[in-house]
């Protein structure tokens, strides 16, 4: 059965007056009275933890809806793994203070990883709204001036060399063959991986581009004949199907064989052909395919997923979204500024951007939405006086933007976003917003201690 919060209050740890000089210990609290003022989003949560269950009232006791997402706060203020919160949540009486947990009160690794991950990223954007319109009614953020700016998360992957993915395609089949052989009886096929890790090291201490040819030929027919086995033993576990577990390994071993086979077609172009892969056409990880190729600034290359947020003048991330691919920044302008409107009810006074959101289309439609000033840090061939009303609030909204390099250096040295090891693009978004929200309530913690 899944509670909100505890109905009987049980006895709890609280803070000694000697825990609560301490900074920090003030600042938990604030977070705690700020999340107590706000109990809809415990509702929310809740709503996550009970979806799919046949009867929600039934069952072993599990943590509460207000205790996991305080869990989850704490996990992205201190960036701990699973097994570590588990481990100072229970040492620590400050975290079982600021968790609402009881002397008695027990957590484990495996039930904090299954409970955080329950929450969906709509769930947790729509807790993130709750929380920027307490902070409007505290007077901390307003929303009358937005800065909006791209940063990249890393996704959980190693460089993404050719041979090391063909690598990973086999030594990935070959152990789901084995579970196939063990588990279901389907018939056992030959182990490559030993080939495949060798020709793998060959390829990286290649003398020259002949000898590295002539390597990824070999991997490459290791990799086929790998494939064709797993593709066979699908087949073979379809036909003789005996439950739903047999039925998910073969999709699984499909799933892969579909990602090993665009890795040996690119591989083939690039190496093979000497061709020029795109990189929307190209896979960087069989663990995380949904990752993207970013090009920063045409010498930097990332993987992972472009992230556009809006930040306040109080340094409160009140927007962020996610994005596939790697769109142009001059096509989210007007969008982030509408969704501006949706989180306030009004588009905000002023507006500062990057250069990369200038141009003509879109200071027209942002102005065309209602907001007053709109500036860029480039110019890229617009007027100052088409964007601010004077060259003085042109320079004050510029150096307003800078800003926002801040705020995206804060929330990644402290928050976990710099990479994301949460699997799974539905969990990078989670992740990304579990970010945001602990940075938010710590951010409106120090306004209010003020």
């Amino acid at each position: 059965m899944r509670e909100k919060a505890a109905k009987q209050q049980k006895l709890r740890l609280r803070y000694t007056d000697k825990q609560m000089k301490h900074p920090y210990a003030q600042a938990l609290l604030v977070m705690s009275d700020v999340l107590d003022a706000v109990p809809e989003v415990v509702d929310l949560v809740h709503a996550d933890l009970v979806r799919g269950l046949r009867d929600p009232l039934s069952g072993r006791e599990g943590m509460t809806a207000e205790q996991v997402l305080r869990t989850l706060i704490v996990k992205q203020l201190t960036d701990y793994t699973y097994e570590d919160l588990a481990f100072h949540i229970i040492d620590s009486a400050f975290y079982r203070a600021f968790c609402r947990l009881g002397f008695d009160d027990g957590v484990s690794k495996s039930a904090l990883q299954r409970d955080i991950k329950k929450l969906r990223p709509e769930t947790l954007e729509a807790v993130n709204r709750l929380l920027v319109a307490h902070a409007a009614e505290c007077g901390i953020e307003k929303g009358r001036q937005i800065r909006v700016d791209c940063t990249v998360t890393a996704t959980d992957i190693h460089d993404p060399k050719d041979s090391s993915l063909l690598n990973d395609g086999v030594r990935v089949l070959t152990r789901l063959l084995s579970s196939a052989a063990e588990d279901h009886g389907a018939a056992r096929k030959p182990d490559r991986t030993k080939r495949s890790k060798r020709r793998l090291l060959g390829i990286l201490n290649a003398k020259n581009d002949k000898q590295r040819t002539k390597l990824y030929r070999d991997l490459l027919e290791v990799t086929h004949k790998t494939v064709r086995d797993a593709k066979s033993t699908a087949e073979e576990l379809r036909r003789h199907a005996t439950g739903f577990i047999t039925v998910a390994l073969a999709d699984e071993i499909a799933r892969v064989v579909a990602l090993t086979e665009r890795i040996i077609s690119q591989t083939e172009r690039r190496v093979l052909r000497g061709e020029k892969v795109p990189a929307s056409e190209k896979v960087v990880s069989i663990f995380e395919p949904h990752t993207d190729i970013i090009i920063k600034d045409r010498r930097d290359t990332l993987y992972g997923h472009k992230i556009c947020l809006s930040a306040g003048a109080s340094s409160l991330i009140t927007d962020l979204v996610v994005l596939e691919g790697n769109p142009a920044d001059a096509t989210l302008a007007v969008a982030m500024i509408e969704r501006q409107r949706d989180i306030y009810g009004r588009v905000p006074l002023k507006s500062a951007m990057d250069g990369g959101f200038a141009s003509k289309a879109n200071l027209a439609a942002i102005k065309a939405l209602g907001v007053r000033d709109v500036v860029f840090s480039k110019k890229r061939g617009l007027a100052i006086e088409d964007m601010a009303k004077s060259t003085w609030v042109y320079r004050k909204l510029r150096d307003f933007r800078a800003g926002v390099e801040g705020v995206i250096s804060f929330l990644k040295r402290c928050f976990g976003m710099r990479r994301c090891n949460w699997r799974g693009f539905e969990s990078f978004k989670a992740y990304a917003w579990s970010s945001v929200i602990a940075m938010n309530l710590l951010v409106m913690a120090r306004h209010l201690l003020v």
